[in-house]
C-alpha cells in the first residue's frame, strides 16, 4: 500500500511541471490574424518575398508596429490630459 501511495505522489509532482505550462489565453481567430499580418505588412513586412533574414526582418517590422502604438497611445493621453509616466 505505501509503494502505491509512493508512486502515485511521483506521478503527481512530475505531472505538475506539465499543467503549469498550459496555455492560458484564448487562440487567435482566423480575423486577427489576418489584421495582425495586414499591420505588419503596413510596417514594411513582405511575407511572400524570398527572405534569408526572416526573423530579423519580422522582428524590425513589430518594432515598429510597437513605436507606432506606443506614439499613438503617448498622443491620445496628451490630447485627454492624462499624465504618463
Amino acid at each position: 500500500m505505501k509503494r502505491i501511495f509512493v508512486m502515485v505522489a511521483v506521478a503527481l509532482l512530475a505531472s505538475a511541471p506539465i499543467t503549469s505550462f498550459a496555455q492560458t489565453d484564448a487562440p487567435l481567430t482566423r480575423a486577427q490574424v489576418r489584421a495582425e499580418l495586414a499591420n505588419l505588412e503596413q510596417a514594411g513586412y513582405n511575407p511572400l518575398a524570398v527572405d534569408v533574414d526572416y526573423p530579423v526582418n519580422l522582428q524590425k517590422a513589430e518594432a515598429r508596429l510597437q513605436a507606432e502604438q506606443t506614439s499613438s497611445q503617448r498622443q491620445a493621453a496628451i490630447q485627454s490630459g492624462t499624465r504618463q509616466h
